[in-house]
């Protein structure tokens, strides 16, 4: 769904749930955002992630926010794996 460019900072925009079956080190995984987006990811209990707004979005500037998620293990050698999110954003009338 798209999210309004007047959505406040900190929108939840969508909700990930990351898990390795691995064991010790190897199933403890870390989330980032790659890219230049207006989002950012926080950390939930049990292996889940939000990504919120991080600032005000402007349609007029960008129709869509695009950013890749990356996940990586605790394990020697790091296994990560990575998807690209998309966000639209919606027209608010400015006028």
């Amino acid at each position: 769904s798209p999210v309004p460019e007047d959505a406040p900072a900190g929108t939840v925009v969508a909700l990930l749930k990351v898990r390795d079956r691995d064991s010790g080190e190897n199933g403890q995984v870390s989330c980032e955002l790659s890219g230049e987006a207006a989002l950012s990811i926080v950390a939930s209990p049990g292996g889940s992630y939000k990504v919120v707004t991080a600032s005000a979005l402007d349609r007029e500037q960008a129709a869509e926010q695009r950013v890749t998620v990356v996940a990586r293990d605790r394990g020697r050698p790091a296994l990560r794996s990575s998807a690209e999110l998309v966000l639209e954003v919606s027209d608010v009338n400015d006028n």
